[in-house]
């Protein structure tokens, strides 16, 4: 071959290695366009590191410039536009109160499918204990939680009472002029009575006996207490002399009681960690504070003096909530 043919044939690969990189830039869409990621506190034990809610994240990639903010669990997201390219570099800055701000340097692949999960770990700003402060920090212990759940209870208060006759003849055909007895061939009669349990109460255990008179002759119809509620209702049917009846029933009273329960946090460094139901009301810490027992209501913007407190929700089905605090300066455990 040639030096011409061979010179050729380069010129033809360049230019094709060329239209191809034209056409992928061109019909490129990025895949890619999405970052999320969680704020932690840096620390050597996975246990200490806890969620940093709170935290002013912005993003920058040439000129463009978002910003968003960490929620409770330290989660952020952020949503670039179609034009930034594989290749270019994504700056995160992070900045909060008592933390060092962090900054990340990000890239954009041209084969991640996948969106881009950015772990961001903080240090506080503060030592740990008070420098030059002129006291020692501030103990706190014996942590328990308090708190109250609501819930139905339902109370047997007693039972109704009462008695209800069918008047009727007996030995009378009856022509099929109803009511008749259940083989249609003798006259007969009804009664039937109503109780009320008042309100918020309820029947249970409804039960209607006959206790005199030709009892064998009589027929019970059980659909009007059967069920219970806050009314029921009996009935029956005599085809033979009068017949007396007796209808019993238990009585509930429903209310709604609070109960007081307690529980533990975990603590892990400078931090406590503890979750309640989703139904919790009322929640306070009980902490011996340099050996004094004190109450410190939680209360709903969750404020401590000794330390900044946040809450999340739990991924588990009954929705519990999970609380997370960290001490202040001048406090330790």
């Amino acid at each position: 071959m040639t030096r011409k043919r061979i010179a050729v044939w380069i010129a033809v690969a360049a230019t094709a290695v060329a239209m191809l990189i034209w056409l992928g830039v061109r019909h490129w869409r990025p895949r890619w366009s999405i970052i999320q990621g969680a704020v932690i506190l840096r620390d050597t034990d996975p246990r200490k590191e806890s969620p940093i809610a709170g935290v002013a994240i912005t993003a920058s990639a040439g000129d463009l410039r978002l910003s968003t903010e960490s929620d409770a669990s330290g989660y952020f997201k952020i949503a670039f536009p179609g034009t930034v390219l594989p290749g270019q570099t994504v700056i995160l800055s992070f900045q909060r109160k008592d933390f060092k701000p962090l900054e990340l340097h990000d890239t954009i692949q041209f084969r991640s499918s996948l969106r881009q999960l950015v772990i961001a770990t903080m240090e506080p700003a503060a030592a740990e204990s008070s420098v030059g402060s002129g006291r020692p920090p501030s103990v706190v212990s014996n942590i328990r939680v308090r708190y109250t759940v609501n819930s139905q209870n339902e109370e047997n208060i007693g039972s109704a009472v009462k008695t209800f006759q069918v008047v009727n003849r007996g030995n009378i055909p009856c022509h099929r002029q109803s009511p008749c007895s259940p083989d249609g061939y003798w006259k007969a009669a009804t009664g039937s009575i109503e109780l009320d349990a008042g309100a918020d109460n309820k029947f249970r255990d409804a039960r209607v006996s006959c206790i005199a008179g030709p009892c064998p002759f009589t027929q019970i119809d059980t659909s009007g207490f059967a069920n219970g509620g806050r009314t029921i209702a009996a009935s029956a049917l005599d085809w033979s002399d009068t017949a007396t009846f007796l209808l019993e029933a238990e009585v509930f009273h429903t209310a709604v009681v609070s109960n007081v329960r307690e529980s533990y946090p975990v603590v892990f460094g400078r931090s406590l960690s503890f979750t309640l139901p989703g139904t919790a009301e009322g929640v306070s810490l009980e902490v011996e504070f340099n050996g004094v027992n004190m109450v410190f209501p939680l209360g709903p913007d969750l404020y401590l003096s000794w330390a900044n407190c946040g809450v999340r929700t739990g991924s588990d089905v009954k929705k519990s909530t999970v609380y997370q605090c960290e001490l202040k300066p001048n406090y330790r455990f």
